[in-house]
């Protein structure tokens, strides 16, 4: 396998066609032998998969090609249908052509993603986070889910905040989930082949591999923020490595929301910071690789701590299905906050980023200021 290609993009936007132009073109794609590859419901017939979620917009990054329907949502989240056309620049024949359906999503957290798999029953009701991971906990090795192997790219994470505002009120759907995606067991977390290989072979190639595999960022001691490490020239640089700057409103996180995206100091990965009027925080960095896969998601990660990319609110509440009942948390222990006003099942994670040394840091370089 050849070594990837990096390269740095800014200004990433939908094309600036109509939505007719857009359908257009996707069935024209269809029309020269352009085959739906679907791993839900939906494959039982393309052709009603298609009427229902005929795209509307069209987005490309590097040579990969997202064609979206307009915005929907359901119990759960709010989403596109996206329809993924890889290598959208290789001279192949059209009935080689493939068109994989994909749910993009946007996260608690603020973040696009591209879900692996779901479960649904009555008994479970969640949406597949990615690849399984390694990590030593109290002793002993466990696979944890990697959620940020889910994450779109950060170039298109603007693009897809713009095209939830052209659908004020998006078209309810609680059946796009098992249409699109594969369904799993309720115990199966692990994704499936269609998610992994793609990942498996970029990371054969040592030579691919961020930091060589190992983490650019930890912390020097358990629990401690103040003790946060950074590989030499992987911290962020905020003095001249800002590439680009989104704003956007939420409601969990009190109004207006800033986005930075941020290179790293020796150019070999980007972070996003989101800024909120009261809280920052740091969402996993990725690398600068052109590759994406099928999911249109990277192929290559970046190792970090997972408690450096704890966001404003966090999941942490008593738990009544156990017995006895008990609390479950994702903010580092002793440092939860106040309960959210809008979603009872988050705490505020304040009193662990405030002490993080690369947020002090970005508030000093933008100008905000932590409240008090």
């Amino acid at each position: 396998m050849a070594r990837l290609e990096t390269r740095i993009v800014t200004g990433v936007r939908a094309e600036k066609v109509s939505a007719r132009e857009v359908s257009r073109e996707f069935r024209a794609l269809l029309a020269a032998g352009a085959r739906i590859r679907c791993a839900g419901t939906g494959k039982r017939d393309p052709e009603a998969l298609v009427a229902r979620y005929m795209p509307k917009h069209k987005l490309r990054l590097f040579d990969t090609i997202f064609y979206l329907s307009h915005l929907r949502q359901d119990v759960n989240a709010r989403f596109f249908i996206a329809f993924v056309l890889l290598h959208a620049d290789s001279p192949v024949a059209p009935s080689r052509r493939q068109l994989f359906t994909r749910i993009l999503y946007k996260d608690a957290s603020l973040i696009w993603r591209s879900a692996s798999h779901f479960a649904r029953s009555d008994s479970e009701n969640w949406i597949g986070k990615g690849d399984l991971k390694w990590i030593v906990e109290d002793g002993k090795k466990v696979r944890y889910t990697a959620e940020e192997t889910t994450n779109l790219p950060l170039e298109i994470q603007t693009a897809l905040d713009e095209l939830t505002r052209t659908v004020p009120r998006p078209k309810r759907d609680e059946q796009a989930m098992s249409r699109v995606l594969r369904r799993a067991p309720d115990k199966r977390v692990a994704p499936y082949p269609d998610f992994t290989a793609a990942r498996r072979k970029a990371a054969a190639d040592r030579r691919n591999l961020i930091h060589g595999g190992k983490r650019v960022a930890w912390f020097a001691r358990k629990n401690d923020p103040e003790s946060l490490r950074f590989a030499r020239g992987f911290e962020p640089d905020f003095a001249g490595g800002i590439l680009e700057v989104d704003a956007l409103g939420s409601r969990l996180y009190g109004g207006e929301i800033r986005k930075f995206r941020v290179l790293s100091v020796n150019r070999k990965i980007q972070y996003q910071i989101v800024a909120a009027p009261r809280q920052v925080w740091i969402v996993p960095p990725q690398t600068l690789t052109t590759e994406l896969s099928s999911f249109g998601v990277r192929t290559i990660d970046v190792n970090a701590d997972d408690d450096l990319f704890v966001p404003a609110f966090e999941y942490h509440f008593i738990d009544d299905s156990a017995d006895p009942p008990q609390l479950y948390s994702q903010i580092p222990f002793g440092y939860a906050g106040a309960i959210s006003e809008v979603d009872p099942a988050r705490a505020d994670a304040s009193p662990w980023l405030e002490r993080l040394s690369v947020l002090r840091d970005f508030r000093k370089a933008i100008g905000h200021s932590p409240p008090g």
